[in-house]
C-alpha cells in the first residue's frame, strides 16, 4: 500500500547527512538505549536550554529546539514519518498586540474604567485582515456561562440579541462550583468542554458579538491571574485561516475578578448576585445598561513558519497502522515585560518533560524488536497558543484516521515520587484507558480518575484535537498518591508546581529532580504501547462519550474493543 512505501522511503532517508546544527545550541546527550532518570534528565536539560530562549513557535531559537528533536530522533535511528522529512509544516500567523499604540476603555454611568494591561486586562484580536481593530462602544451584555447546550437544555443567549455588542462571560460551566455538584448537571465538579474558554469565544462568534470578555477567577479557572497574563501578553498564534479569521470575534480577552465587580457595580448591578443567578436554570442574559467597551487594537501581523516533528519506527506486519505517542515542544518564548531579570519560559516541565518521555519511548521501542504495526513520535508546535499544532495535524493526519490505533499524550508530567497511580484527566472515555489499567497493574499500580476534574484537564492537551475528530487520545498524568505521603503529599506537590512555576520563568531544569515516579510511569506507557503495538485490537470509546460516533463512521467493520 502507500502509507507502507511512505515508511520505506523514510527509512532511506536517514542515511542523509543532517545540517550543521549552530554551535550555540545544546548538544545531544549520550543515551542508553533503556528507559532511565538519567537519560530522562539529560534531555530535559537539554530542551528546556536558555539558547532555545522558551521555544517560542515561528522564532529562530524555538525552530531550532524542533530541528534539535528532528535530530535526536535521526541520531536514535527512528525514521522521518512526512515522506522523508521529520517535519509537517504548520502555516500560522503571529498576532502581537502594541499595547503602547492600543487603547481598552469601559464606559459606564459612573465614569471609565481603563484597566492595565497585562496586570487587570489581556486581550487582543485573532483577524488578521488588518494591522488595527476597532471596537466602538458597544453594549455590554452579561450572558453567564456564554453556553448554548442543547443536550442540557441550555441557552444563555436565549432571547437576546448580541450581534455588534460585548458579551462579558464566566469562566468554567454552570454547576462547576456548587459544594455538593449534581454529576448530571453539565457533569457535576467535572468540567464540560463548555466550561473551556476557547468555546466562550467560539459561541459569542456564533452569535455575532463584537467583543467577548472572560471574566477571571482562580477557582473556577484552576490558575491564577498570572497565568492568563503571561499566556496573552505576548504574541499569539493562529492557524493560517483563509478568511483571515474574520468569521471569529474581533476582540477576545479577559478582565480579573475586582475589575468586573466594580464594572457591575457602577452599572448598579451585584457580580456575586448575577453569577448565582447564572449558575441556575432559566437565567436570562442582562444588559449592562449604560456601559460599553471602545477598543482600539494594534498589532503586528507576521505569517510565520513553525512545524510539528514526526518520527516513526516502521511495524514488521502492519506498516501501514499506527500507534501515536505525542508531547508538545513549544513554550511561551520570552517576555520582555515579565518582573524580574529572568525573561526567559524554558517550560521544562511543560512540556520539557513530555519532549524528554516521548524521546525516551523511542530510543526504547528503537532497540527492541519492531512491533507488528508501526509507532509513531509526534512533537506538536503551538498548544500553547490553543492546541494549533495538534489540531492541524487532525485536519491534515500523515496517516489515515481508520488506520491511527490511538494516540498516548504527554504534557507536563513532572519531577515527583513514586505514586500508587497514575491519575487519568476524563477519565472513563476510551478502551485505551483498558490497556493502561493492565500496564499498571502489572507494576501493582491502578489508573486513578482525574483528581480535579473542574479543570478541564481533557480539554488542555493536545490529544483532545485528535479526539475531536474520533480518534481514541488519552494523556495520562502522574500520579496523585504517593508511596510516601499519600494523596496530601501529592497535592501539596501540584499545589507547589501550579503557583510557583506553571508558566513562569522559574519553571526550570534542576539536577536534583526525583524522577522516580515519572520513570515508572513512562514504563506504563511503553508496555501499554506494546500490547496494542502487537496487538490487532482497535480500541474505541465507550458508550455515552461525545467522540463514539465519530469513531464508529470512520471505522465501519472494524471491530473496536
Amino acid at each position: 500500500m502507500r502509507f507502507t512505501r511512505n515508511l520505506l522511503l523514510a527509512t532511506a532517508v536517514l542515511a542523509i547527512a543532517a545540517p550543521v546544527f549552530a554551535a550555540q545550541y545544546p548538544g545531544h546527550p549520550a543515551t542508553t538505549p533503556d528507559i532511565t532518570a538519567a537519560d530522562l534528565s539529560a534531555r530535559d536539560k537539554a530542551i528546556s536550554d536558555d539558547a532555545f530562549q522558551g521555544r517560542g513557535p515561528g522564532t529562530v531559537n524555538g525552530e531550532a529546539a524542533a530541528q534539535w528533536i528532528a535530530d535526536e530522533l535521526k541520531r536514535i535511528g527512528v525514521a522521518p514519518a512526512n515522506h522523508g522529512s521529520y517535519f509537517q509544516d504548520v502555516p500560522a500567523v503571529n498576532i502581537t498586540l502594541d499595547a503602547s499604540k492600543s487603547a481598552f476603555r469601559f464606559d459606564t454611568p459612573k465614569g471609565a474604567i481603563t484597566p492595565g494591561f497585562p496586570d487587570k486586562t489581556t486581550y487582543w484580536t485573532p483577524q488578521f485582515a488588518s494591522n488595527e481593530v476597532k471596537v466602538d462602544k458597544s453594549q455590554l451584555v452579561f450572558v453567564g456561562y456564554g453556553v448554548v447546550a442543547p443536550e442540557y437544555h441550555w441557552n444563555d443567549y436565549a432571547g437576546v440579541n448580541v450581534k455588534g455588542k460585548t458579551v462579558v462571560i464566566l469562566i468554567n460551566d454552570p454547576g462547576g462550583e456548587d459544594k455538593k455538584p449534581d454529576p448530571k448537571f453539565f457533569k457535576g465538579k467535572a468540567m464540560t468542554y463548555y466550561g473551556r474558554w476557547t468555546y466562550k469565544y467560539e459561541e459569542a462568534a456564533r452569535q455575532g458579538a463584537a467583543a467577548a470578555i472572560i471574566v477571571h477567577e482562580t477557582y473556577p479557572a484552576a490558575y491564577g491571574w498570572q497565568v492568563v497574563r503571561n499566556s496573552n501578553s505576548g504574541a499569539k498564534s493562529w492557524l493560517a485561516a483563509a478568511d483571515k479569521d474574520m468569521s471569529m470575534v474581533p476582540i477576545q480577552g479577559w478582565i480579573t475578578l475586582d475589575t468586573a465587580q466594580d464594572l457591575f457595580k457602577r452599572a448598579g448591578l451585584n457580580y456575586e448576585t448575577l453569577k448565582a443567578a447564572a449558575n441556575k436554570p432559566g437565567f436570562k442574559a442582562v444588559p449592562m445598561t449604560g456601559e460599553t467597551l471602545t477598543v482600539d487594537a494594534h498589532s503586528t501581523i507576521q505569517h510565520l513558519n513553525t512545524r510539528n516533528v514526526a518520527g516513526v519506527i516502521p511495524g514488521s506486519a502492519h506498516p501501514d497502522d499506527v500507534l501515536i505517542y505525542s508531547a508538545h515542544w513549544d513554550h511561551l518564548g520570552i517576555k520582555p515585560d515579565v518582573a524580574g531579570p529572568d525573561k526567559i519560559y524554558n517550560g521544562a516541565v511543560d512540556n520539557g518533560m513530555g519532549v524528554s518521555s516521548v524521546l525516551e519511548l523511542a530510543e526504547k521501542f528503537k532497540n527492541e524488536p519492531a512491533p507488528k504495526r508501526s509507532v509513531g513520535f509526534l512533537f506538536w508546535t503551538m498548544e500553547e497558543q490553543g492546541l494549533l499544532g495538534s489540531e492541524y495535524f487532525a485536519e491534515h493526519p500523515l496517516w489515515p484516521k481508520d488506520h491511527i490505533v490511538g494516540v498516548i499524550n504527554t504534557d507536563a508530567n513532572g519531577p515527583q515520587p513514586v505514586a500508587h497511580d497514575m491519575s487519568l484527566p476524563g477519565n472513563g472515555q476510551s478502551h485505551l484507558e483498558d490497556y493502561l489499567a493492565k500496564a499498571l497493574k502489572a507494576q501493582g499500580r491502578v489508573v486513578s480518575p482525574d483528581p480535579q476534574p473542574e479543570k478541564g484537564g481533557f480539554f488542555r492537551s493536545d490529544h483532545f484535537s485528535l479526539a475531536k475528530q474520533g480518534i481514541p487520545a488519552i494523556s495520562p498524568g502522574g500520579g496523585e498518591d504517593l508511596v510516601v505521603g499519600g494523596r496530601v503529599a501529592g497535592k501539596k506537590l501540584d499545589d507547589d508546581y501550579t503557583d510557583h512555576r506553571y508558566h513562569q520563568p522559574s519553571d526550570e531544569w534542576k539536577a536534583n529532580w526525583d524522577l522516580s515516579g515519572p520513570l515508572l510511569d513512562l514504563k506504563a506507557l511503553y508496555a501499554m504501547g506494546v500490547d496494542l503495538a502487537n496487538s490487532d485490537a482497535w480500541p474505541g470509546w465507550y458508550d455515552g462519550s461525545e467522540f463514539k460516533a465519530a469513531r464508529d463512521k470512520a471505522m465501519a467493520g472494524k471491530k473496536q474493543n
